[in-house]
């Protein structure tokens, strides 16, 4: 089986000002099925541009991504975006929820898009996994900060994604409310077997993932493995 994501000499430069500016610097490493990762580092390591690529949301300047077994590099932007609802999950800091749209309707977004039969019912038993099954009709501007990241952690899940990539999960979040989205994350985890990437600040939450890659400068400063939670 091939591993669910695969970095291989990955760099990423821009332009600024004329000249050309190094985000990125030969990073490389594979993750399988189920592993958990966070990716940590001062602002301005590389962390958000590293889950940007290795999502297929951008193409590395030099390097190659594999996705679930397919080359990100060879792919159409339509390509890469088939890659991504097929096999895909993002939680970001934001929350990024459609304020017209009931919790459950957000949640569904992705499956419909789909096309997928049983949306209504795999977003209400995923909500119900949350602690929201009783909220389901809510509006995102009737819920609190961690209620509505907890609805963006299911609807993450409802196209059973082979990966999951967070960036700063809980960073918006009180200590207590980011602790327990820390639990769903993993228990989501280990229930689904998906694969996870975190970008955090919080070095408790990364402690407890599988592998920690440290960023500084663009460059994996340390690579270490631990013992998942």
């Amino acid at each position: 089986m091939p591993p669910v994501l695969e970095v291989t000499n990955v760099s990423k430069s821009y332009r600024s000002g004329g000249r050309p500016l190094e985000v990125l610097k030969n990073v490389t490493f594979t993750l399988q099925e189920g592993d958990t990762c966070a990716i940590v580092g001062p602002s301005g390591s590389g962390k958000t541009t590293l889950l940007g690529l290795t999502a297929g949301l951008d193409a590395p300047t030099t390097g190659s991504v594999s996705l679930c077994g397919q080359d990100l590099g060879s792919a159409s932007e339509d390509e890469r975006a088939r890659i991504r609802n097929l096999h895909v999950g993002f939680v970001f800091q934001s929350f990024r929820l459609i304020p017209t749209l009931t919790a459950l309707e957000n949640v569904r977004v992705p499956s419909d898009l789909r096309g997928d039969a049983g949306a209504a019912e795999r977003a209400a038993e995923l909500l119900t996994e949350v602690g929201l099954g009783e909220r389901q009709h809510h509006y995102p501007s009737q819920l609190s900060g961690g209620e509505q990241q907890r609805v963006a952690l299911a609807r993450a899940f409802i196209n059973r994604p082979k990966i999951l990539f967070a960036d700063e999960p809980t960073g918006n979040l009180d200590t207590e409310t980011g602790e327990h989205i820390a639990e769903l994350l993993f228990d989501l985890n280990r229930t689904a077997g998906t694969t996870l990437v975190l970008v955090t600040h919080d070095l408790e939450l990364a402690a407890r993932t599988g592998r920690v890659i440290r960023l500084r400068s663009g460059a994996v400063q340390e690579d270490s493995v631990g013992q998942p939670a």
